[in-house]
């Protein structure tokens, strides 16, 4: 297995390699897109940088519904290419390309009428099934099936007796978003990507026409850097506007944020061995099995304030509770809440008619010389899109470059898993961690959980739980800081873990033993911790907060009251 460490050290050497050195492609932007993008440019040949103002993932590609789908509602909209091409991203990752981070899950179906909705559901299940399968990707999942009611609620005994006459049972798959995204910053570096996240991109150097790189604030050190790029990739999502104009160029669409929020309750809350998916009047509503929780989502409402910290409302939560209830036996109350998440899609709004149709599809453009925008899309498909984005930068090299290949290259952690997972009794033996320990490692770093166990191996101290977040071990901690680029104890109570939204506390009582388990690897003094900390409560009290407001206007402001922080 190769290394890859996106380390403190790593970061530093980065930045000053991308300033010193003329890159062939400049990726800016550490979300799902970018991060592929990094990736597939680097296994070209090419030489590759990547820069991300804040942490990895910390926008959209974080705050998803963690799905990796074909997106069955879009067979009714007779959308059949952009299904048929997921389904085939979603079958690389569960074979190929990350079968530790992506793995099948269940969806039930309930029918609400006789007779008609069976055949027309289950045609459009079938049909879903079938198009997985003529990919050649879709045999390591369950065929769906027809369930009368009563074995439908043996599967779900949560529903109402009345909210079903039948149901279709079927699978896809999900991932942690976020933790996926630092594995493909990862894997990337691995094969010799230089990647700096909290470095910000402040304006483009030009040379006439043309863009020739990027100015790039380090947001922590506060040094500045001017990287050269023979071609320059905006990948930044929601804020694709605002980094074009940076350029002063106007491009043939524009980038429309739409909010999506979700819930987390535990998985006590509803008895059910299976996910579920139900119709709303303006969409489809998931039920999602997460661990020791249940995932409830998701909205979908015009957003047009503070991107970088979009805001649930009062309104948005009781929303969810509202549809989700209205098939529940026994009902979720606010108080069976344990997290709230929201985050922002990246639709595509055209100029015109020719282009406002490609909202829920991905566009790549070259709106200025040396300049590549890729924007929308789906998160199962970034790899479609990281292909397309170099494909398209590729026209503007004056070299011979080889074609993609990141449909072959697993990533970080994926050789070995099943292997390692076959073992995880021996392993378990040898190390003396339980083997439920060793397969929740083994499920979140593939081999790479070797990695985490060595650092056991050296501290024992490491191989027990956080005091107030259990799931998780205290090695994970230093792992994330010391492996996975985590600068910020948001960054590892948030995205590195889910411990911010898996428990009631949204993880105040766990954040002083995870910050001072982070001091040592990022060189914290006393101040620091206590800064860290008290940020981190400050972040937890204006989310609360903002969840309490009525409206999108109250509740961003009450979001705002929280500052990010630099560090000293």
């Amino acid at each position: 297995m190769r290394t890859a460490t996106l380390g403190p050290a790593q970061r530093a050497e980065s930045l000053a390699g991308m300033a010193e050195r003329e890159l062939d492609i400049l990726v800016v932007g550490g979300g799902v897109v970018g991060a592929g993008t990094a990736l597939d440019a680097v296994t070209r040949g090419l030489n590759t940088g990547i820069v991300e103002a804040r942490d990895w993932a910390s926008g959209t590609s974080s705050r998803s519904s963690k799905l990796i789908h074909g997106g069955l509602r879009y067979l009714e909209m007779l959308d059949f290419a952009l299904v048929r091409e997921a389904l085939k991203e979603r079958g690389l990752l569960l074979e190929r390309i990350a079968p530790h981070l992506v793995r099948p899950v269940p969806f039930l179906y309930p029918l609400q009428h006789k007779g008609w909705e069976r055949w027309y559901a289950g045609s459009g299940v079938a049909l879903y099934d079938a198009m997985s399968m003529a990919r050649g990707h879709g045999r390591g999942l369950p065929l769906h099936r027809h369930l009368s009611r009563r074995h439908a609620l043996r599967v779900a005994p949560c529903l109402k007796k009345d909210a079903l006459v039948g149901a279709l049972q079927y699978y896809d798959a999900q991932v942690d978003d976020a933790r996926f995204v630092a594995t493909l910053v990862r894997t990337a570096v691995s094969y010799g990507a230089k990647a700096a996240n909290r470095a910000q991109v402040t304006g483009f150097l030009r040379e006439g026409e043309r863009v020739v790189g990027a100015r790039v604030q380090d947001v922590e050190g506060g040094g500045e850097y001017e990287i050269r790029a023979k071609q320059v990739v905006n990948a930044t999502g929601v804020w694709t506007d605002d980094t074009q104009a940076m350029v002063g160029e106007r491009g043939q669409f524009h980038v429309r944020a739409s909010k999506g929020i979700h819930l987390v309750v535990p998985k006590d809350r509803i008895n059910s061995t299976t996910g579920l998916i139900l119709r709303t009047e303006k969409s489809v509503l998931f039920v999602i099995p997460w661990g020791r929780h249940w995932i409830v989502g998701t909205t979908d409402t015009d957003w047009d304030l503070d991107k970088a910290h979009p805001a649930a409302s009062s309104a948005d939560i009781d929303y969810l509770l509202e549809h989700v209830n209205s098939v529940l036996a026994v009902p979720l109350a606010r108080d069976d809440v344990e997290g709230v998440y929201a985050g922002l899609r990246p639709l595509l709004a055209g100029e015109s008619d020719a282009t406002s149709k490609l909202s829920r599809e991905h566009t790549v453009a070259h709106p200025a010389p040396g300049l590549v925008v890729v924007a929308g899309g789906k998160y199962t498909t970034y790899r479609v899109m990281a292909e397309d984005a170099v494909d398209e930068a590729v026209h503007g090299l004056d070299m011979r470059v080889a074609d993609c290949v990141t449909e072959d290259i697993p990533l970080y952690g994926a050789e070995g898993y099943r292997a390692l997972w076959n073992a995880r009794a021996r392993i378990a033996a040898d190390t003396g961690i339980h083997v439920v320990r060793v397969e929740h490692l083994l499920n979140r770093y593939g081999s790479a959980a070797l990695e985490v166990l060595a650092l056991i191996a050296e501290d024992p101290a490491l191989g027990a739980p956080l005091q107030f977040a259990d799931d998780y071990l205290r090695a994970e901690v230093v792992y994330a800081a010391s492996h996975e680029g985590a600068r910020h104890l948001d960054d590892v109570l948030t995205r590195r873990t889910r411990i911010s939204i898996e428990t009631f506390d949204r993880g105040t009582r766990s954040a002083r033993e995870a910050a001072e388990l982070m001091a040592p690897v990022l060189g914290w003094n006393a101040d620091q911790i206590e800064r860290e900390v008290e940020h981190y409560e400050k972040r937890v009290e204006a989310e609360r907060e903002s969840q309490r407001q009525p409206d999108d206007l109250t509740a961003d402001a009450a979001r705002l009251g929280a500052p990010d922080i630099v560090p000293l």
